[in-house]
């Protein structure tokens, strides 16, 4: 399997350093952001096959970042992340074109399969 370029948008540091471990032993090439903004301004600059966003994020959502991408870079495909109480949040993210959702606390196997099925369907469409 070929590397999986993601970016990974969370507001907790150590949620992220967890998970740029793991998925850098699996083949994944990592980038993370802690806000919604940094997002946005690292998307300028790089390309990524999956973004996995938090919905709730201090600042600029996770439906806000949505739907920059959506605008900016409609090949990427998102996955979000969310708290069991933000379902409605999902259901805007899904309506965005998010490819799917997962509820946190996220074991490490849901997302890593997860993400490699985002980024299989991004392979299928181009």
């Amino acid at each position: 399997m070929a590397s999986i370029n993601v970016l990974l948008v969370d507001d907790e540091t150590e949620f992220l350093e967890l998970m740029s471990k793991r998925l850098s032993k699996r083949n994944v090439n990592l980038v993370t952001a802690e806000s919604g903004e940094q997002a946005l301004e690292i998307l300028r600059a790089k390309s990524f096959d999956v973004v996995v966003l938090d919905v709730k994020m201090p600042g600029m959502s996770g439906i806000d970042v949505l739907r920059e991408i959506r605008r900016s870079k409609p090949d990427v495909v998102a996955v979000m992340l969310t708290g069991h109480a933000d379902l409605d949040y999902v259901e805007e993210g899904l309506a965005l074109g998010a490819f799917d959702y997962l509820i946190k606390p996220v074991a490490f196997d849901e997302l890593f399969a997860k993400i490699t099925d985002a980024w299989r369907k991004r392979r299928n469409e181009f």
